[in-house]
């Protein structure tokens, strides 16, 4: 019997005990309306864990981050939406420290940190970024302007909040802001994710749950295959509440990731369906992982997918080509419940073409692939590719 409670709350970031938010917007966004700075601040240091993108051309808030010493804390981040101040060399992360001189000049903080998203290849207009510490009100709790503001392509705000309450009376807060649509895939999908907890957490615990719950979420999706340069999840603790269990924040911890990784693949840009890829009796877990992910990322799975055609060829050859150990005579493919393939059943008849059909019409749904050979499993999650994809990217700088 589990001896706490998990609860939905509204509003996000204004959940949790002494973390401030909101937004502004100097320009580089076209519509004054949506902000294109973000902060995130706390009345106190935080512990701060961090997971990064596996591109090695890291952008420059990421080198920024890694100067510090080990197990520093921090009390602000800043965010800023249209470039991702990549590819930049020594004067992108001259750059961020010039911003945050000026910062501490006006505002007392405590090794500031930035995440930026946008186009790549641009050093950050620094006269705008800077004029934001004029507009933003630094003890103001909007959480909806912060998860507005970092968005890209993203069509909608991504943003959650849970309650955690202990059987013992105690409680604490989480909550999370996220942007991702394209260049999304399973090595970190394409992301900026910043999670704020007033849990009486151990820095130690962040540093092992992050990295596991990253694992089980957003390197599991794919939207296009592309990883980018400045991917980050960053979790941030300030103790304040004084309530800790160890197993419910684990499972918030993932609960919140999850269903955010799975809001980037319903917004995948243009897409229109979300499908699990569910790989079984693979000889290894490795195998599993490698079939399951080449599913996710195909172009010719994604394509079919958006079509609603019942295709098994796509699924099939996909698995084949992937590497792993594999057998067609042992093979069997699911749509939902509905067998598509196995040695018994290698051609589609009408009555079950056209359950297929009806399944593949859904907004989500699940193909099952077991393989036969073993006992490991693993499934990642992938969405259709559409015509509005290719305009999406065809524009992106424009």
């Amino acid at each position: 019997m589990l001896n706490y409670t998990i609860k939905p709350l509204e509003n996000g970031l204004e959940n949790v005990q002494g973390f401030f938010c909101g937004a502004t917007n100097v320009g580089m966004r076209p519509d004054k309306r949506e902000g294109d700075i973000a902060f995130i601040r706390s009345k106190v240091p935080c512990d701060i864990s961090a997971v990064f993108t596996s591109n090695t051309f890291q952008a420059a808030p990421i080198k920024h981050f890694q100067k510090y010493p080990k197990d520093f804390k921090t009390d602000f981040i800043l965010i800023n939406a249209k470039n991702a101040n990549a590819m930049t060399g020594k004067k992108g992360i001259e750059d961020i420290e010039t911003i945050f001189d000026t910062l501490s000049s006006k505002m007392e903080v405590h090794n500031p940190v930035m995440s930026s998203t946008g186009v790549i290849g641009y050093r950050l207009p620094l006269e705008k970024i800077i004029s934001a510490f004029d507009k933003l009100d630094f003890n103001a709790k909007n959480s909806d302007h912060a998860a507005r503001a970092i968005m890209t392509t993203d069509s909608f705000k991504k943003e959650l909040a849970y309650k955690v309450q202990l059987q013992n009376g105690e409680s604490f807060n989480i909550a999370a802001i996220c942007k991702g649509a394209g260049m999304i895939n399973p090595a970190m999908a394409t992301m900026l994710c910043f999670i704020i907890t007033d849990a009486d957490i151990p820095k130690s615990d962040m540093d092992t749950l992050l990295p596991n719950a990253a694992e089980q979420s957003f390197n599991r999706i794919s939207v296009d295959g592309d990883t980018s340069t400045n991917d980050t999840v960053m979790l941030f603790a300030n103790q304040q509440s004084d309530a800790y269990d160890k197993h419910a924040f684990k499972e918030v911890l993932e609960k919140i990731m999850f269903e955010l990784a799975m809001m980037i693949l319903r917004d995948g840009e243009g897409a229109s369906k979300l499908v699990a890829f569910e790989v079984r009796g693979a000889k290894n877990i490795e195998d599993a992982k490698k079939a399951s992910t080449a599913l996710s990322n195909s172009l010719l799975v994604k394509t079919a997918l958006f079509g609603e055609d019942p295709n098994w060829g796509r699924i099939a050859s996909t698995i084949g080509a992937s590497g792993i150990a594999c057998n067609e005579s042992k093979l069997t493919i699911y749509y939902d419940d509905l067998l598509i393939y196995s040695d018994a059943f290698r051609e589609l008849d009408k009555a079950r073409e056209e359950q297929a059909y009806k399944i593949m019409k859904q907004e989500s749904y699940k193909v099952t692939c077991d393989v036969g050979l073993g006992d490991a499993a693993y499934t990642s999650y992938g969405c259709d590719l559409s015509y509005e994809y290719v305009k999406i990217n065809a524009e992106y700088r424009t």
